[in-house]
């Protein structure tokens, strides 16, 4: 289950820190903020922009360009279903509309009471093994409504 530390302007500067030194340090920065908080927050990007010598737009940019990087922080668990067009043909578009109705929310919301957040993703690469899902990085193979109520209950206890 992932902990989430409150946002602190010294611990994004370690964490971004931790990753300047990389060739390409931008994707493990952001990786690392959302990690580390659960999302990744608004005020990271003038610090992200500082820092690589890159306008705010461009760290925007990169930000809303992956579907991966949230905006606002996750619940206690996230639930990845996958939404790409072979686990849709397997029968992904009703597993998603059951765990929408059996959590009491949408795809990319977090359930009321916090535990869970629930998001589309776009291709775990098991197509063969379709519908897919994660629940905390643990992925999921020939997902079932069954399988899927499973993990459901295993991410609201």
């Amino acid at each position: 289950m992932p902990h989430y530390e409150p946002w602190s302007e010294a611990r994004a500067r370690e964490v971004i820190n931790e990753f300047a030194h990389l060739e390409g340090p931008l994707m493990p920065m952001l990786h690392g903020i959302q990690e580390t908080f659960g999302h990744v927050p608004e005020e990271v990007v003038p610090m992200l922009a500082e820092t690589l010598n890159q306008s705010r737009a461009e760290i925007h940019g990169v930000i809303t360009f992956y579907h991966d990087f949230r905006h606002e922080p996750a619940g206690r668990h996230v639930l990845k279903l996958c939404r790409a067009e072979a686990c849709q043909a397997a029968g992904g578009d009703a597993l998603a509309a059951h765990a929408e109705d059996r959590l009491g929310c949408k795809l990319g919301e977090t359930t009321a009471d916090g535990r869970v957040t629930v998001e589309p993703i776009y291709c775990l690469g098991l197509c063969a093994t379709a519908p897919s899902a994660m629940l905390d990085g643990r992925i999921v193979a020939r997902l079932t409504e069954r399988r899927l109520e499973a993990l459901i209950t295993e991410a609201q206890s």
